[in-house]
Formats: structure tokens, sequence, C-alpha cells
């Protein structure tokens, strides 16, 4: 069993809590696009910047790797496993933010891997939000969001764990 630093749990279990409503967030309107849009339908949401758009989408950014579904599965678990990993010794809040983004995305991109057509470990990921040079989904501005912040706290020096020998804050 994991076991996490003292002082740390607050914070991971604030990351959870946030990795649990981008993952619910993004399958919700995922369910949307799925049941509301048709495969060949373009809606209008703020022209000509956005647009609904219904894709299933077997590969990364842009449908590259369109033929490695599974290595995208095994890259999601790696994430996943990885995150949760990492913050067992979560040294701030904003952290603990920028890696529950990133655990809801890479959560929610996984299940889609797991759980959609055509089969396990093979499915395509659902992508309506069409911004012209690529459509994507809820998960994917989560994880854009997540990455730059990830940067940001990094360029700043925050610290993402607290070493072993430090007394909790």
């Amino acid at each position: 069993m994991m076991r996490l630093e003292r002082g740390s749990s607050r914070l991971y279990g604030m990351m959870l809590m946030l990795a649990a409503v981008v993952l619910v967030v993004d399958q919700l309107t995922k369910l949307w696009a799925v049941s509301t849009l048709s495969d060949s339908e373009r809606v209008a949401v703020i022209p000509p910047l956005i647009h609904f758009r219904l894709l299933y989408n077997p590969g990364a950014a842009f449908s590259m790797g369109t033929g490695a579904t599974w290595v995208f599965a095994l890259a999601a678990t790696a994430a996943v496993a990885g995150i949760l990993y990492t913050a067992r010794r979560l040294a701030s809040p904003a952290w603990a933010l920028v890696l529950g983004v990133l655990l809801g995305g890479a959560a929610s991109h996984l299940g889609d891997r797991l759980f959609r057509e055509p089969g396990f470990a093979r499915g395509h990921v659902v992508d309506f939000i069409d911004y012209g040079l690529f459509v994507g989904n809820v998960a994917d501005i989560a994880l854009t969001c997540g990455c730059i912040a990830m940067v940001l706290l990094s360029l700043r020096g925050v610290p993402l764990a607290r070493v072993p020998s430090e007394k909790p804050v």
C-alpha cells in the first residue's frame, strides 16, 4: 500500500478530488457529444474559431500514431501511475492542483482507450471541440493547461515534493 508523508494527505486528497472533477466533466461532455452530434455535423460555437464536430481519434494529438492505439493506452497508464506515485509527498497546493488536472485528463483518456470501441486497450478517444487546426476535448484542455502550469511552477522554483527529512508545513 502506498504511504503518504505526514502533511501531504490533505494535498493528495485535494489532487484526487480535482482529478475526479476533470474526469467526470470530460466524460459527461463526451457523452453529450456522442448523443447529440452526428459524424458529419459541424456546429458553430464561436465562428469562425470554434465549432463542435464529433470525431473518434485512435491516435494522439493531430491523429498521429493511429495504428498504435495500445501504446497510448500504456502511456496513459504510466502517466496515471507516475502522478499517483509522485504525489505521495506533495509540498504545495499549487502542485496538487496541477497534478490533479493532469491526473484527471490522463485518467479520462485512459478510460477511453480501455473501454471504448473498437475494444480493450484499442479504444478511440472522443474529440468534439474543433479549433480549426485540431479537434480535442475537455481532457485535452486540462492536460494542456496542466503542462503549462507545470512548466511555470518549475521555472518559479516551487518545490513539487517534500524531501523525506523535511518537516511538514
